[in-house]
């Protein structure tokens, strides 16, 4: 019986050192992701879809294993739709050294304000802004989940002047990063067609009256209308203004005309619209599956808000399983060498600027249904 005792004594003394020899080393302990979303202020409703997005791969992730045993849990920080806001969430987030990356915002100008923060914390960063300077500043460390303003002013201008053969061009668009950055692309993409647009005009984010930017709409003998607009609340109040004004153009608007919470504001003022979108729920088999489990777990549609997030955890998952630790410059290396990895939003294959996708799907709303007109690739 002592030897017995003793036998299992020893059991325990050595499981003892080797799960302390493990908690030491990291193993069993959740790997740490950050996440910046609105929780509060103008975009609150979008913020819903970025968290689920990341939550469904995330318990994907766990389902499967994790990375290497362990589990994935996602710690968020409130950017309150400000910019001040999304610098002190990120900055918050980077006061826990288990962080291993961040998902950070799906606006431009908020990206563009956390960049010296997230360069000089050096930790990988997903972001969805589509500001074309933003992955093209220099930094190492910012990885793009959708494609850039660069190709999506390609998009829209060759199908807005070479598709639909419109060559009178009204341009709307949001005075930040993402706005101003969109309209000098588009611009210079109507070069290559010999159109000039006939208006461009600006408005603050939060705009509640369009009125004035209708009527100049109507006055300048627009054909067509091309919007870059940061908020789909805004958005939706200026589709309900042009109905309600008369103003008869062919709308080719940003991503932000899919969105499901500027649809649910604009109704049927945006019937007929046409966008361009770097989600479309039946884009490819992996964008239908991520759809279907998508509305099993959450009984609603998914857009792109929540598309970039998810596909975000799986490529940092994939690059820890693949980095030999847990170090940014190791996962960093490893995300850069991910090649025709498919997500939710098309096939990732990352260039040395950290951008991952080439192409735009451009979809037309039809009675409220946004439905597939065709794929588009461009170049980066």
């Amino acid at each position: 019986m002592r030897l017995r005792l003793g036998w299992i004594k020893g059991i325990v003394v050595v499981g003892a050192i080797v799960v302390s020899f493990g908690l030491a080393h990291g193993q069993g302990k959740p790997i740490k992701i950050g996440q910046v979303i609105p929780i509060t202020g103008e975009a609150a409703e979008s913020g819903r879809y970025h968290k689920q997005g990341a939550e469904l791969a995330m318990e994907k992730i766990n389902a499967a294993g994790g990375i290497n045993g362990r589990k994935i849990t996602i710690i968020l920080e409130d950017d309150q739709t400000t910019n001040p806001g999304a610098v002190a969430a990120i900055q918050k987030l980077l006061e826990d050294k288990e962080i291993t990356a961040i998902i950070s915002s799906i606006r431009s100008t908020q990206v563009q304000a956390m960049l010296p923060t997230i360069n000089e914390a050096k930790i990988p960063v997903a972001i969805g802004g589509t500001n074309y300077g933003l992955t093209h500043s220099g930094s190492e460390w910012v990885f793009r989940f959708r494609p850039h303003d660069g190709m999506s002013a390609k998009v829209i201008a060759k199908f807005t002047a070479d598709e639909l053969k419109l060559k009178k061009i009204a341009i709307v668009h949001a005075s930040d990063a993402f706005g101003n950055g969109g309209r000098d692309m588009l611009v210079a993409a109507y070069k290559e067609f010999g159109v000039t647009p006939v208006m461009i005009q600006g408005y603050t984010n939060g705009e509640k009256d369009f009125t004035s930017i209708v009527q100049n709409l109507k006055k300048s003998g627009a054909e067509a209308l091309n919007t870059y607009m940061t908020f789909s609340t805004d958005l939706g109040i200026l589709a309900r203004q042009i109905k309600q004004q008369g103003a008869k153009v062919t709308w080719v608007g940003s991503p932000s005309i899919t969105t499901i919470d500027g649809m649910n504001l604009a109704g049927d003022a945006l019937y007929g619209t046409y966008g361009i979108t770097d989600f479309q729920w039946d884009g490819s088999p992996t964008s239908k599956a991520y759809t279907a489990a998508y509305k099993a777990k959450y009984h609603q549609d998914p857009d792109l808000y929540s598309a970039w997030c998810y596909d975000a955890m799986l490529v940092f998952a994939e690059a820890m399983k693949n980095a030999p630790d847990l170090k940014p410059g190791s996962i960093r290396k490893a995300i850069l060498n991910i090649k025709k990895f498919p997500g939710a939003e098309g096939e990732y294959n990352f260039d040395q600027n950290g951008d991952g996708l080439d192409h735009y799907h451009v979809v037309q709303n039809d009675k409220g249904v946004i439905k597939l007109f065709k794929t588009l690739h461009v170049s980066r």
